[in-house]
């Protein structure tokens, strides 16, 4: 039961420190990028991509946005790996898609990316190539936000509270904070089932 408490006193402790003035930033570009026609192309490896490919669902039919994200496509997805290499995979994904100034692409990530340590290389190339096309990027991280916290112009990094715990919580918040974004008045273009249902 210890370990059940302490998990869930965690996770308050994590609403209490997110920095809501970084979410409102990010639904605010999120809009902006919608009102211009924009595309949102979601980035995410292990928990992440299970997260980007729900993700993508929800941008799409809540907050009315055209969304994509490469692991939804496991032939091309693995074909690049196999032919171009990991690091590049999302890169060449993005060139391929024609990314461009008036899209957003938005990473899930626990650590954000490290060029250094050659940590999640993939992410890092890939943004990079964002910015020098000038696409807006968005990011949930954990740890310290790592590259993604870099460059983005909006990344809700989740507190560190518990350093066994990071990834399970990291990965958590994902959630927690995308639904709040699509959910939130200034995004939801489409009544969500349930609430609907009286």
């Amino acid at each position: 039961m210890s370990y059940i408490k302490n998990y869930l006193s965690e996770a308050r402790e994590i609403i209490n420190k997110l920095n809501i003035e970084t979410i409102q930033e990010m639904v605010t570009l999120l809009k902006e990028l919608r009102n211009n026609n924009g595309r949102l192309f979601f980035l995410g490896v292990g928990g992440g991509a299970g997260n980007a490919a729900h993700a993508v669902n929800d941008f799409r039919k809540i907050a009315g946005i055209e969304s994509y994200t490469p692991s939804d496509n496991v032939s091309e997805l693995t074909a690049r790996v196999n032919d171009d290499g990991w690091e590049t995979v999302f890169v060449n994904w993005l060139k391929g898609s024609r990314l461009n100034n008036k899209d957003g692409v938005f990473v899930f990530s626990v650590g954000g990316g490290n060029a250094e340590k050659n940590i999640s290389a993939n992410i890092v190339h890939a943004l990079k190539y964002a910015k020098e096309v000038g696409a807006k990027i968005f990011g949930i991280t954990g740890r310290d936000g790592g590259y993604t916290a870099k460059v983005a112009n909006a990344c809700v990094v989740v507190p560190t509270v518990n350093a066994e715990t990071v990834t399970p919580h990291t990965e958590s918040f994902q959630a927690v904070i995308w639904h709040l974004v699509v959910s939130h008045p200034d995004m939801k273009v489409s009544e969500m089932k349930w609430e609907s249902v009286k």
